[in-house]
Formats: C-alpha cells, sequence, structure tokens
C-alpha cells in the first residue's frame, strides 16, 4: 500500500499515497475497535444468560471449531462468552472439540483456551455424547457462518450433530452470532449452499495418507442446525434471543422494516 517514493512517482503523488493509506489505516483500527466492542457485548450477554439459566452456579461448556481471536477481531464470538463466564469467576471447565477433518479446535481453540489459562480439556469429535453424559455439562456454545430468519444456522460441520446430542442430554445450545453473519433475506436453512471441500482433508495429515487409495469420501465444510435444537438462544450484540424472536428484535434494534 505505501508507495515507492523514485523520480517517475514524484513528491506529489507520493503524499496523496500516504493519505489514502492513512485513511486506510484508520478506517481498519476503526472496525477492529467495533468488532471488538460486538464480541464483547455478545460475550457479556451470553454469559448473563448462562448464568441466569444455570442459577449462577459454575458451570462446564461445550464448544466446537475456533471462534475466538484467531478467528475474529481479538475476542472472539462463542469463545468470547466463554471468556466472559471465566472473568465471572463460573467456569469449572471449558471443552473443545478437535473438529476434523481440519482440527480448527485442536490448532487454534485449544491454543488459545492455553495461552488463557482457562481450565480446559481438548476432546474427540466422537466423544461428545459420553462427555455430556458423564461430565454435567450445562451449555454447548458454538460460532455461526450464516443463521437465516428462522433460526436455522449453519455452522462447521459436526455442529448439527452436537445440538441433537445436547437435547437428549437435556444441556442447552447456544449458537454466537452477530449481526453481520445474520441473513433475514433467507427463509430456512435448506437455502443455504453447503460448500465441499477437497477430499484430502479426511485422506491425508501434512501429506502423509492414512485412507487408501480409491476411498471415495464425503467433505462438507458445514452442516444446518434446525432452529428447533438451538434451546438456549442464538446470542447476539443485541441481547439473547430464541430463534422464534430473532427476526422481529433485529428489526427494532437494526431499524429495519418486516
Amino acid at each position: 500500500m505505501l508507495c515507492m517514493c523514485d523520480e517517475a512517482v514524484g513528491e506529489h503523488a507520493c503524499s496523496v499515497s500516504l493519505q489514502i493509506f492513512s485513511r486506510i489505516l484508520t478506517e481498519l483500527e476503526s472496525l477492529l475497535e467495533k468488532d471488538v466492542g460486538i464480541n464483547k457485548a455478545m460475550g457479556n450477554y451470553g454469559a448473563e444468560d448462562i448464568m441466569r439459566r444455570c442459577r449462577n452456579e459454575s458451570v462446564r461448556i461445550l464448544t466446537h471449531c475456533n471462534t475466538g481471536s484467531l478467528a475474529t477481531g481479538g475476542y472472539g464470538t462463542a469463545l468470547g462468552v466463554i471468556r466472559s463466564v471465566n472473568a465471572r469467576g463460573k467456569l469449572l471447565h471449558a471443552y473443545c472439540t478437535e473438529t476434523r477433518p481440519y482440527n480448527q479446535g485442536s490448532r487454534l481453540t485449544a491454543y488459545e483456551l492455553v495461552h488463557d489459562k482457562l481450565p480446559a480439556t481438548l476432546v474427540c469429535d466422537d466423544m461428545c455424547a459420553a462427555l455430556m453424559r458423564l461430565n454435567k455439562i450445562a451449555a454447548v456454545i458454538v460460532g455461526a457462518d450464516r443463521v437465516v430468519a428462522n433460526g436455522d444456522t449453519a455452522n462447521k460441520i459436526g455442529t448439527y450433530q452436537l445440538a441433537v446430542l445436547a437435547k437428549h442430554h437435556g444441556v442447552l445450545f447456544y449458537v454466537a452470532a452477530p449481526t453481520s453473519s445474520i441473513d433475514l433475506h433467507m427463509k430456512t436453512g435448506d437455502e443455504i449452499i453447503i460448500e465441499e471441500r477437497p477430499h484430502a482433508e479426511m485422506t491425508t495429515v501434512k501429506g502423509i495418507r492414512l485412507a487408501p487409495e480409491g476411498i471415495n469420501c464425503w467433505n462438507p465444510a458445514f452442516d444446518v442446525t434446525p432452529a428447533e435444537l438451538i434451546t438456549g438462544g442464538i446470542v447476539t450484540e443485541f441481547g439473547v434471543f430464541t430463534p422464534a424472536e430473532l427476526q422481529s428484535e433485529l428489526n427494532k434494534h437494526l431499524g429495519l422494516s418486516n
């Protein structure tokens, strides 16, 4: 972005380029500050709701994929809620899934939990049912790549199965999503197009083949969690809303027409 001020460019052109760079930098810093503010508001609303519904007792929380400072401006969405619970002295333990096949949980979320010195444990994706049955998980909280008008939510593959497990075990299931991730023009999750990722993500690790040549793979990047499984609520920067409340509440807070 910075210009190379040589004889061909001239001082005036260089000065203009530096002014443009300064304006862009100022805007980027403003966006960063805004993003962190949104994340912290979500963290506070989410933590307050969990504390209210868990009678202010210390809690164990499970999360999926990475939704922390490595995925946002510096605080996090779902992981921001966990940070806010911990700031209240109420985080008994955080659990993060490895998040196969790309391992965002083991590579990124685990790193953030260790960095923040939070009480935390990494689990394989296929351990979550046993974890909920044996360890009194109070809540599952995940992020969102897209939330649509009826509350259906697309997020990292494996989210849907966690919601089903949470429902079976009576565990609160939350989605943390800033309004920038909510698309009220889409009515249901059936309209969301799901990306399919390269098969090599499943069959190899750092170039080392784990599965035999010739095996077919199905590797969707996301799945869609039906709104009725989001039993805790959808955490936004304006508050925590049920899927049924989401559209009307956002219309009110954002000044949108129905």
